[in-house]
């Protein structure tokens, strides 16, 4: 489970981007006090790790209730992910990790922005939630998968705390362009992590329909 522990961590990390969230977290909370901008920075990661806890825990059923298959979810997820990875690596805002320009005006109208845009969706957003349920996967009633999933959301979302507390610093320290410079670098790595989800999902479907029991593939 170590290995599924670090393959994890590594994606969630990825997808979340606790220090290309530090630069968001700054511009939305600006000339707010020391106080509100802890508070807002703490609220909004519970919230954020109660719904994501919330999907890895019921995620998989609410899958078999809709019908779809683990392959179709992949092969979409992946897809997800790429569209995400090009935004990171040309240093872009969008709706999949970053609030829309009408739902920034939004933001900046409001005192508090813990829920929206903060949990939702700057942290946990489309691809952190297609993230955990591609993590849990068709392992869903395994508690060891189960922990390992929630011991890696406990590790981000701790980090996208730190990192949101300390966004002043790290805006002193590494600018926007040294934030950008991060963000696209784990895009790359997303981009080729999102071609091996897709890869995943075709083989997995090719040997369903093949009348193969698929198998999980790991990464």
């Amino acid at each position: 489970m170590f290995e599924l522990f670090v393959d994890s961590l590594i994606i969630m990390f990825v997808v979340v981007d606790p220090v290309g969230l530090a630069p968001i977290f700054a511009a939305l909370t600006h000339g707010e006090t020391a106080a509100a901008r802890r508070h807002m920075a703490i609220r909004g990661t519970l919230i954020a790790g109660a719904i994501l806890v919330t999907f890895v825990l019921v995620g998989d059923s609410l899958l078999n209730v809709l019908g779809i298959g683990m392959p179709a979810f992949q092969i979409s997820g992946g897809i997800l992910f790429f569209l995400l990875a090009v935004d990171m690596v040309f240093a872009r805002p969008s709706g999949l990790r970053a609030p829309t320009e009408r739902e920034q005006r939004e933001a900046q109208a409001k005192k508090d922005i813990s829920v929206f845009p903060l949990a939702i969706p700057l942290i946990a957003g489309p691809g952190a939630l297609t993230t955990v349920l591609l993590m849990v996967g068709e392992q869903g009633d395994d508690p060891v998968v189960i922990g390992t999933v929630l011991a890696v959301l406990f590790v981000v979302l701790l980090a996208t705390m730190a990192s949101l507390l300390f966004s002043a610093r790290i805006m002193n320290f590494m600018g926007e362009t040294g934030a950008n410079v991060v963000s696209r670098v784990l895009g790359v790595v997303l981009a080729a992590l999102a071609v091996q989800f897709v890869l995943n999902g075709w083989q997995e479907g090719f040997l369903f329909t093949e009348g193969t029991a698929p198998q999980m593939l790991t990464i």
